[in-house]
């Protein structure tokens, strides 16, 4: 009886130490990366420290009732970033679902094309914000000049709209890649037969689409959506290498705007309450998306 209690203790003890050599360190890392930062951001939220002084003077919620009652740079960067990822997500989703569904047709390089128009995401952000810096001043302006099209003559950059749009087209051409591949994954695990049959009831291309193809691949809106939203709301090294926010501000994400607060402007107590509002924001949006297309893949 006893060597059969001491072979249970012995199983469990190996699966146990199996478990924490497979899962131990990726949450450790969660901890050191993530969730400490997170509650001593929340902690030094309530505090005027400024990131560098040894002394970290507790104020309460004087950091909250600032950017409610005396901060609307804040609100214009929210207010900025909130139509960005409305038009961005938007954007980005058409594109991403167009393109899956040219690439899932029997094309010759559809494989390769995949890989091209994947391509984008791989860049890093203010490398890409960079590269299309000079396409909208320098690239855009000469084409300009030679076609007399006016849309090639416009300020991209330098007007508040067009500079808008201009990382709206930025943001699109990098993420539309990845959620192609998303939407690639999900129409392949579409099941042919169900298609094959609506077509022989007469079934034309749009009504497979609307009434077949998109309820079934619903779990892959919900991913995306979650994906582009979050991406969006967060957006900083695009928006920071193409506009720093200008002209006049008038491009501030709550990203950028929460960056200059804490180690521009030397205010880390603020910054971090600014993030913290920022945090249960993007939350919430992600939150209200999620239960509202999982609702939808319920009825489909």
């Amino acid at each position: 009886m006893k060597t059969k209690k001491t072979y249970i203790k012995k199983e469990k003890m190996k699966k146990f130490l199996l478990y924490t050599a497979f899962v131990g360190p990726a949450l450790l890392f969660f901890l050191i990366i993530q969730l400490i930062p997170f509650f001593m951001g929340i902690y030094y939220s309530f505090t005027s420290w400024n990131g560098v002084s040894s002394v970290v003077e507790w104020v309460g919620f004087k950091n909250y009732v600032k950017v409610f009652t005396d901060d609307p740079a804040f609100f214009s960067s929210f207010l900025f970033t909130t139509k960005f990822m409305l038009a961005a997500v938007i954007i980005s989703n058409v594109i991403g679902f167009s393109l899956a569904l040219l690439l899932n047709a029997a094309l010759k390089t559809r494989n390769i094309l995949r890989t091209v128009f994947f391509i984008p995401n791989v860049i890093g952000g203010l490398l890409l914000g960079f590269i299309w810096q000079f396409i909208f001043v320098k690239g855009f302006a000469s084409i300009g000049n030679l076609t007399d099209i006016s849309f090639f003559k416009l300020p991209w950059l330098g007007d508040t709209q067009t500079a808008f749009w201009g990382i709206v087209i930025v943001f699109a051409w990098q993420i539309s890649g990845y959620m192609m591949v998303i939407y690639v994954a999900a129409l392949q695990g579409v099941d042919s037969s169900l298609l094959e049959a609506a077509r022989i009831d007469g079934a034309n291309h749009w009504v497979l689409l609307k009434n077949i193809i998109i309820p079934l691949i619903t779990p892959a809106f919900t991913i995306c959506f979650f994906l582009t939203i979050s991406m969006a709301f967060k957006i900083f090294d695009l928006n920071l290498s193409l506009t720093n926010g200008g002209p006049f501000n008038s491009t501030q994400s709550v990203a950028m705007n929460i960056y200059q607060e804490a180690f521009l402007n030397n205010r880390y107590g603020l910054g971090t309450a600014k993030s913290i509002l920022f945090f249960v924001v993007v939350a919430l949006f992600t939150t209200i998306q999620v239960m509202m297309t999982k609702k939808k893949e319920v009825e489909a």
